[in-house]
């Protein structure tokens, strides 16, 4: 098959990822993907350096061994610890994460510079979007918080009502307090499951403050080096789709439609063994 008429390979602990997807499916309609959720063993957020490399290359080497033209790795975590090293691992594909292009929305979007970032513990612990950010605006203060329970909290479905805001409360109001009369107004949605409770956590942080998804922002990025490298498809048709988990698809399709905003079924989703 001519390289651009290939997939797009895209990658993640579980499901949250599948955000990403859907923005990229949005963005590019004409483009396929295979997407992987390594559902045995997330969340990759609690889980130790070596261990996070570790399970990123094989969820990057089982896709790239199905024959594709670009990997996503649509799982924050995995984005800090592993991506430079999957680039040096795999130079002849493109491959891209999502924190960079998060991070550089999140500098768009502050006037105060006074920047929020909710992630999971490894990603907070890796520093990864303060980094980022600083690279890109050293003069932003970046606030960060790991909020590992938000993670279950849109793996069960459970996206509203007042366990939701209760846990989000705990989290956020704490960091929303002025700091010499400068208060934050932007918010990073530092981990792929995060966008789920949206509407829970902008109900607690109130409208005055853009909450940032780097989906968006991600797929626009993919398009961008799509066309730099000759790569993007020139098909008038949609894309077509396939879905990969390490465990349990019919969980993985039942809660697959909270993040995609659409139902899927347990028979289109192919175990695979990492």
């Amino acid at each position: 098959m001519q390289s651009h008429k290939l997939p797009i390979g895209v990658f993640d602990s579980g499901i949250g990822g599948l955000t990403v997807l859907k923005a990229l499916s949005e963005t590019l309609p004409h483009e396929s993907f295979f997407y992987l959720g390594d559902t045995a063993r997330l969340p990759y957020g609690i889980k130790g350096a070596d261990t996070i490399i570790r399970y990123a290359h094989q969820a990057a080497h089982a896709l790239i061994n199905k024959g594709i033209k670009m990997l996503v790795i649509a799982c924050n975590t995995a984005s800090a610890y592993a991506l430079a090293d999957l680039q040096i691992s795999f130079p002849d594909i493109p491959i891209i994460g999502v924190i960079e292009p998060g991070a550089k929305a999140a500098c768009h979007t502050t006037k105060s510079k006074e920047v929020i970032v909710l992630a999971t513990e490894a990603t907070i612990n890796n520093a990864a979007y303060t980094d980022a950010i600083h690279k890109i605006n050293p003069e932003i203060r970046v606030l960060s918080k790991a909020c590992s329970m938000f993670v279950p909290l849109a793996e069960e479905g459970w996206l509203t009502g007042h366990i939701a805001e209760a846990i989000t409360r705990e989290y956020i109001e704490p960091l929303l307090i002025a700091q010499q009369g400068i208060r934050p107004d932007c918010i990073v949605l530092g981990c792929t499951h995060f966008p789920a409770l949206l509407g829970t956590i902008q109900s607690v942080v109130g409208t005055d403050i853009t909450l940032v998804d780097s989906a968006e922002t991600t797929a626009h990025e993919v398009k961008r080096i799509l066309v730099a490298k000759q790569l993007l498809n020139d098909a008038t048709t949609p894309g077509r789709y396939q879905f990969f988990a390490t465990d349990v698809p019919e969980r993985f399709a039942k809660t697959a439609s909270y993040f995609l905003g659409h139902a899927l079924s347990a028979s289109q989703i192919e175990i695979v063994d990492l």
